[in-house]
């Protein structure tokens, strides 16, 4: 793996702002960025029927080992930014190649995460919204003697420019305002997905504003946000602050 190249690994589960924050990042001149590129070998994985399952496997390979080896490949520019989604890692995709990416930690309260999630899959679980698989990532990055970084979703769209600055200096990249805006209609780097997933992020030219008060949840929904809540709040303590 090319030590010329700062790999960063931004790790969160979905509907947590990871595509918005893709496009910041892709919006950098120095930086080249991938999407969910585990996607496909976790729909083998798992047999698990998303929308578009066809288009996503027909996309990108589905071997894991593979998917590493691209991602440890030469990039022509400085930053390499990996979307990934912590679902993604079932036990099977190996992951010693976590000691030479900068991982970061994007999270959301899960009550967010639960309301905005159920509209695009019914009935969610909790391995489906990857709180679990989050934490569990954090704590391997921990025993390999990095001190990951973690960035809360609230914090950013509350102040976009400041948080993204610290994010920057946390990892070691220079500040690029560009960060802060991009343009309408997706990125070239989209997955296949994006159709089904992405309509409110492709119509956006920026962060969206702060977020209001929690959605209220009942039933199945409000008990999938209760399992959810303590692996969200453990990483929530040594998020990054203003």
């Amino acid at each position: 793996m090319s030590s010329e190249t700062r790999r960063i690994a931004m790790w969160s589960g979905p509907r947590n702002l990871s595509t918005a924050m893709m496009y910041a990042f892709g919006n950098r001149a120095d930086t080249c960025v991938v999407d969910e590129p585990f996607y496909a070998s976790y729909l083998v994985a798992h047999g698990q029927q998303h929308p578009m399952r066809d288009a996503v496997l027909a996309s990108q390979s589905s071997d894991p080992v593979a998917v590493i080896d691209d991602l440890s490949g030469p990039v022509d520019r400085p930053v390499f930014y990996q979307k990934h989604m912590t679902q993604h890692m079932i036990g099977s995709v190996p992951r010693d190649w976590l000691e030479h990416v900068t991982n970061v930690f994007l999270i959301r309260h899960p009550a967010r995460v639960v309301a905005s999630f159920a509209e695009k899959l019914e009935n969610p679980t909790l391995a489906d919204i990857g709180f679990v698989q989050q934490v569990e990532i954090f704590d391997q990055v921990l025993a390999l003697g990095q001190i990951p970084v973690v960035i809360d979703s609230v914090d950013i769209r509350a102040d976009p420019e400041r948080m993204l600055r610290l994010l920057c200096a946390a990892i070691n990249i220079p500040w690029d305002p560009a960060m802060l805006r991009w343009p309408a209609g997706g990125h070239a780097s989209d997955g296949v997905w994006a159709a089904h997933w992405y309509g409110a992020v492709h119509r956006s030219t920026g962060f969206a504003g702060p977020e209001g008060a929690l959605p209220e949840l009942s039933g199945k929904s409000a008990a999938l946000c209760r399992a959810a809540l303590p692996f969200y709040e453990r990483l929530k303590a040594g998020r990054l602050t203003f």
